[in-house]
C-alpha cells in the first residue's frame, strides 16, 4: 500500500463526508434536496456541470486512446464536446423553462398522460444505473491498484460512500463534489501538461515527432484508420457519442441548480470552455504518454491503455505527482457516480412516488424519506451488480446506457421541444422502439457494427415520426401552442386569460 496514494484518497473522501454532513443540516425540502432551491450561481453550476460530464473515460480512457491511436483516439474527445454544444444551442435553456426537478416534467408539459411519465422515470432510473455499474467497478479496481485492497471490499467501501454522500446531502453534496473535482481535475491535468512541455524544451513539434517514433503506426499516428478502420464505424461512433451524452439524464437535471435562463446559458458556457480546454489537454498528455512512458510499457499496465495519465504522472513526477493526479480521478468518478444517483433518486421520488402514486400532493417529510431510501437502493443495486459482474468485461453497459439515452431520451427530448405534431403515441413508439433496438444492438450478437449507434437512433426518431403520422390530434398540436413561448421565448400566461403573457 502506498502511504502518498491513501493520504490523497483519504483526504478526499473525508472532505466530501464533511461537506455532506453540512449538506445535511440544510436539505429539509425536496426543492433543496434536489436542486439546491436553484441557488447555484452560474459559475459554480458551470464547475459543477464540467466535473458532472467529465467522467473517468473522458479522463483515462480518452489519454489512452490518444497514446494508443492518435488521431482517432481524438474523434472521443471530439465527439463529447459537440454533444455539449448541442445541449447549449437547442436543449438547455427550453428544458430549464419547462421544468422543475426532471425530464419527466418537461415532457409532462405538453403530454401530462400518467403513462408517459412513468416510461420516461423507468427510462432515466435504467440508464443510470447502467452507466453507475462500470464506473463502481472502475473505482474498485482504481482503489485496488493504488492500494491494494481486495476488489470486493473496494467496491463496497466506494458504493456506500457514495450513497451516503447522496442520502444525507442530495444535489448540494453532489454539486461541491462536482466542483472539487472539476478544480482538481483540472489543476493537475494543467500541471502535468507544463510538466511533458517542459521536457521537449516547449516545443510542440518536438513532441509529435517522438509521438509518432514511439508509435507503432509511425507517420500514419496522425491519420485515421488506427481504431476505427471504416467511415461507418467512425460515423456511428460520433453520432453515438454526441446524441447519446445530450440525453444523459445526469447531465440534463444541471440545469435546474440555477434562478433562472440566463444563468442556466452562462453556466453552460462556463462549462463548454472548461470542457474545451480539458480536451486539448488531453491531447497532450496522450501523445506524452506514448512519448515518454513508451507503448510498450503502457499496454503491459493496461491493455485498454486506461493508466497512460497515471504511468505518465509517474515519470515526471514520482509517487507525489502520481498521487495528486490520481486523487483527481478518483474524484471524477466519485462526481460522475453522485450525479447518477441523484438523478435516478429525483425521477423516482418526484416522478413516480409524488405524481403518479400521490397526484402530486405528497409531504415534504414523506418526499425527503422516499428520496433517501432511492438513493439507498440505487446505490445497494449498483453495488451488487458490480460485484456479481466483477469477471465479466462491462463495456457494453456503457455503450447500451449511450445508447439508450441516444436513441430514446433525445429524440423525446427533441421532437417535444420543436415538433409541433408530435404526438403522446408518437413519444410512447420512440422510447419503445430505442429501447429494443439498444438492446437488441449492443448485446452479443445483436450487429457486426462495434458502434450500432447508427442503427438504433435513427429507429428511435423512426418510431416517434410514424407513430405520430398515424395519429394525429389537433387538440394535442393545440397544446403545443399553448407552450411554444414558453419554451422557446421563456414567457408563460398570466392567470386568468390564455391572451396574455408576461416574461
Amino acid at each position: 500500500m502506498n502511504l502518498t496514494h491513501l493520504i490523497f484518497l483519504a483526504a478526499i473522501l473525508v472532505g466530501i463526508l464533511i461537506i455532506t454532513h453540512w449538506a445535511a443540516k440544510t436539505n429539509t425540502t425536496p426543492q433543496q434536496f434536489y436542486i439546491v432551491s436553484g441557488n447555484l450561481t452560474a459559475t459554480q453550476n458551470g464547475l459543477a456541470i464540467a466535473g458532472d460530464f467529465i467522467s473517468a473515460a473522458s479522463f483515462l480512457g480518452i489519454t489512452g486512446s490518444i497514446a494508443f491511436y492518435g488521431f482517432d483516439g481524438f474523434l472521443y474527445a471530439v465527439g463529447f464536446l459537440v454533444s455539449y454544444l448541442l445541449l447549449l444551442f437547442f436543449i438547455a435553456e427550453p428544458i430549464r423553462r419547462l421544468g422543475t426537478y426532471t425530464l419527466g416534467d418537461v415532457i409532462a408539459a405538453r403530454f401530462p398522460e400518467r403513462p408517459i411519465r412513468l416510461m420516461v422515470s423507468l427510462n432515466t432510473i435504467t440508464i443510470c444505473v447502467l452507466y453507475m455499474v462500470p464506473q463502481l467497478m472502475a473505482a474498485g479496481l482504481f482503489i485496488q491498484l493504488l492500494l491494494g485492497l481486495d476488489y470486493q471490499i473496494s467496491v463496497l467501501v466506494i458504493g456506500l460512500l457514495i450513497t451516503v454522500y447522496v442520502m444525507f446531502g442530495g444535489m448540494i453534496t453532489t454539486s461541491w463534489v462536482q466542483i472539487i473535482k472539476t478544480v482538481l481535475l483540472m489543476t493537475g491535468t494543467f500541471l502535468l501538461c507544463l510538466l511533458v512541455l517542459a521536457r521537449f524544451r516547449w516545443d510542440p513539434g518536438a513532441l509529435l515527432a517522438r509521438a509518432a517514433a514511439e508509435s507503432p503506426y509511425a507517420e500514419g499516428f496522425f491519420r485515421a484508420g488506427n481504431l476505427l478502420t471504416h467511415p461507418l464505424e467512425t460515423f456511428s461512433l460520433l453520432l453515438t457519442l454526441i446524441l447519446g451524452t445530450a440525453g444523459l439524464p445526469h447531465i440534463l437535471i444541471r440545469f435546474y441548480t440555477v434562478r433562472d435562463q440566463r444563468a442556466v446559458r452562462q453556466s453552460v458556457v462556463i462549462a463548454s470552455w472548461i470542457i474545451g480546454t480539458f480536451y486539448l489537454m488531453t491531447l497532450i498528455l496522450g501523445l506524452g504518454a506514448v512519448a515518454l512512458v513508451g507503448r510498450d510499457r503502457l499496454a503491459t499496465a493496461d491493455p485498454e491503455g486506461n493508466l497512460a495519465a497515471p504511468l505518465l504522472a509517474h515519470t515526471l513526477g514520482g509517487d507525489f505527482v502520481m498521487a495528486f493526479l490520481s486523487a483527481a480521478a478518483f474524484a471524477t468518478i466519485l462526481a460522475v457516480m453522485t450525479g447518477l444517483v441523484i438523478a435516478a433518486t429525483s425521477s423516482f421520488a418526484h416522478d413516480i412516488y409524488n405524481h403518479l402514486l400521490h397526484r402530486g400532493k405528497a409531504g415534504r417529510r414523506q418526499q425527503l424519506k422516499v428520496a433517501r431510501g432511492t438513493a439507498a437502493v440505487t446505490g445497494a443495486s449498483a453495488i451488487f451488480l458490480s460485484l456479481l459482474m466483477e469477471p465479466k468485461n462491462v463495456t457494453f453497459l456503457v455503450s447500451l446506457a449511450f445508447m439508450m439515452a441516444g436513441s430514446t431520451q433525445f429524440p423525446l427530448l427533441l421532437l417535444t421541444l420543436y415538433w409541433r405534431k408530435f404526438t403522446a403515441f408518437g413519444a410512447v413508439a420512440g422510447m419503445i422502439a430505442g429501447l429494443l433496438a439498444s438492446l437488441w444492438l449492443v448485446l452479443p450478437g445483436g450487429t457486426k457494427l462495434e458502434n450500432p449507434g447508427i442503427l438504433a437512433i435513427p429507429l428511435g426518431f423512426a418510431a416517434a415520426v410514424i407513430g405520430t403520422w398515424l395519429t394525429r390530434r389537433p387538440e394535442e398540436e393545440r397544446r403545443f401552442d399553448r407552450i411554444l413561448l414558453q419554451v422557446h421565448a421563456g414567457m408563460e400566461p398570466r392567470k386568468g386569460g390564455n391572451q396574455e403573457w408576461k416574461s
